[in-house]
């Protein structure tokens, strides 16, 4: 996982436009109303149940947020970043923020959102680059929003990476991950970043970097704690637990990611 670390530092210039370039994405303004269309059309396909009364009125998963069902509904974060609340109404507490950028590359984040209140005009996602794992409620009135079907989700106990479109399985291709002293982190997070390297590079030919960090770095690291699936110049590694904790895969494999993983692509990782 040492993609982000020093390694990178002279090479910030060269690849940070070329990932800010891939943010064109077509988008436009949410309002109350849109949002909650925009909402509508994300759950579509899976069932969901009120919580709460008045003003409160989330609405929730009752599958557990199964991320594999219907759209995603993705909001393009301002670069000031975002004030992240416990509950969907500004005088609720503040729980942290979502920032406005990617943690190295400085690219504008898309993030995913998990869950809205029943206007429509508050979404749950998980902030970025936090740990402990935390989740807040944001506003979206008037915040660019886009949707995607693709989902990428890892198991970390059978070494595998899938790619789903609305639920249908894409792909499925082995990965390393981990070492048992730094396991990679199971969670909820987005691609936020898409860079380009050389054939051959540790790297491999290229990495997307999510939204997640690692909080148990080996002894003496000293290459960042950002996570990524990128690929790799040691194809023996594939199927076992050796990083840092990022995701390994292969040529190929990042030959079928490549296309589909975009910004504020949504990325599950799970035990």
């Amino acid at each position: 996982m040492s993609w982000l670390g020093p390694l990178l530092a002279g090479m910030l210039a060269l690849t940070a436009p070329t990932a800010a370039a891939i943010v064109g994405q077509r988008s436009e303004a949410l309002t109350p109303h849109a949002a909650a269309a925009v909402a509508r059309q994300a759950r579509h396909g899976e069932r969901w149940a009120g919580e709460g009364s008045g003003r409160t009125g989330v609405w929730r998963h009752t599958t557990a947020r199964d991320p594999l069902l219907g759209s995603h509904l993705l909001i393009h974060v301002p670069s000031s970043g975002i004030a992240a609340h416990g509950s969907p109404w500004r005088s609720s507490p503040v729980v942290g923020t979502v920032a406005g950028s990617s943690r190295y590359y400085h690219v504008p984040l898309v993030i995913w959102v998990q869950a809205t209140n029943a206007r429509g005009d508050w979404g749950e996602v998980e902030l970025p680059y936090v740990w402990p794992r935390t989740e807040g409620w944001i506003p979206m009135a008037g915040l660019r929003h886009e949707t995607t079907r693709i989902t990428v989700t890892v198991d970390l106990s059978e070494h595998r990476i899938d790619v789903f479109r609305r639920g249908a399985l894409m792909y499925k291709m082995s990965g390393a991950t981990g070492a048992y002293s730094s396991p990679t982190p199971p969670g909820h997070y987005v691609v936020t970043d898409r860079v380009p390297f050389w054939p051959g590079s540790a790297l491999g030919s290229f990495a997307f970097g999510i939204s997640g960090i690692q909080p148990r770095l080996p002894a003496g690291w000293s290459g960042g704690d950002q996570l990524a699936i990128h690929g790799t110049n040691d194809p023996w590694s594939i199927g076992r637990s050796v990083s840092a904790g990022c995701v390994r895969v292969s040529e190929s494999s990042l030959h079928h990611l490549e296309p589909l993983l975009r910004l504020g692509t949504p990325v599950v990782i799970r035990p």
